[in-house]
């Protein structure tokens, strides 16, 4: 049996975004990610995300783009706050979302020296809601938010000391 691809990172950057805006298979999935976009996702909307947010950051696994996540908020010496994170349908399953949400932890101690990272999951996201407490993320809060269709739903908040 061949080795796995590594897993790497680097800076997103606008050639990615093509790539990226094809990760989320269904208006749920984009929901999951990037809850204020509308399916399906366009290079626009990632692009005008990516300059509100910071450290917009892809995963490669070999040489392609498997991932990507950025930080929607961020106070330096306090906390980050990761989003958009998104792992292309043939990666999942591979480890993409737990290397790159290490990567972004340390994106946050070396740029923000930040103390905290913060991470949010809606109810129905079963992946998000098995992989962040493996990951040693504890649920810290419980909001009540809307989906696109005016449906209650619950976002779980987690924090991780870094």
């Amino acid at each position: 049996m061949p080795p796995s691809p590594a897993l790497d990172h680097r800076p997103a950057c606008a050639a990615d975004l093509a790539e990226v805006v094809a990760f989320p298979q269904n208006a749920l999935e984009l929901f999951f990610a990037y809850p204020k976009a509308d399916w399906p996702l366009s290079v626009a909307q990632l692009a005008a995300a990516m300059a509100e947010r910071r450290d917009s950051t892809v995963a490669l696994l070999g040489e392609r783009v498997a991932g990507f996540a950025n930080f929607y908020q961020w106070q330096h010496g306090d906390f980050c706050a990761l989003g958009n994170l998104l792992v292309a349908p043939w990666a999942r399953g591979q480890g993409v979302a737990q290397y790159l949400v290490a990567v972004m932890e340390g994106l946050a101690r070396e740029h923000f020296k930040a103390k905290r990272m913060r991470v949010s999951c809606f109810n129905a996201n079963s992946a998000g809601l098995l992989l962040y407490p493996r990951l040693g993320y504890r649920v810290s809060g419980l909001v009540e938010r809307r989906d696109p269709h005016g449906g209650r739903v619950a976002l779980l908040q987690f924090d991780k000391a870094l």
